[in-house]
């Protein structure tokens, strides 16, 4: 992969990347097991999907946050009843210029990857930076 004068990779889309965000949650993941994975994997947030890997919604810190300013217990929640939908989501063949735009658009930190439909991973801001400035490397090369 050729690195260009000013520093940045030959990189166009997304499944080119490789994404440090692996992290899924499942329809019924208890709530507090979810803010605690969230916290100790310093994550801001993931996807929820179903049993076949289907994006069916996600999870933020904000998500979390406001759970608990309403004063909902976390132990007695499920993800399915926290997350957001419809969720934003981007596929492997989405360029990387469109998937900056989509989370400058929406105020995003994460953006899950489809490829057929199921999630792969999730990229973040911080992978997109290190695409633009010559450290992303291919999925199959990561």
């Amino acid at each position: 992969m050729a690195i260009q004068s000013d520093g940045s990779e030959d990189l166009k889309t997304i499944g080119e990347l490789s994404g440090t965000d692996n992290v899924r949650f499942h329809a019924r993941q208890n709530g507090l097991a979810i803010a605690i994975e969230l916290l100790s994997r310093h994550i801001s947030g993931a996807p929820v999907v179903d049993g076949k890997g289907k994006l069916i919604g996600f999870i933020s810190e904000f998500d979390i946050l406001k759970t608990l300013d309403s004063g909902k217990d976390l132990r007695k929640l499920r993800a399915e009843e926290i997350m957001i939908k419809p969720p934003i989501s981007i596929d492997h063949s989405t360029t990387i210029a469109e998937a900056i735009r989509i989370m400058e658009k929406n105020h995003l930190l994460v953006l899950p990857v489809e490829k057929k439909g199921v999630v792969t991973y999730s990229v973040t801001r911080h992978d997109l930076l290190r695409a633009r400035i010559g450290l992303g490397l291919s999925v199959e090369e990561g």
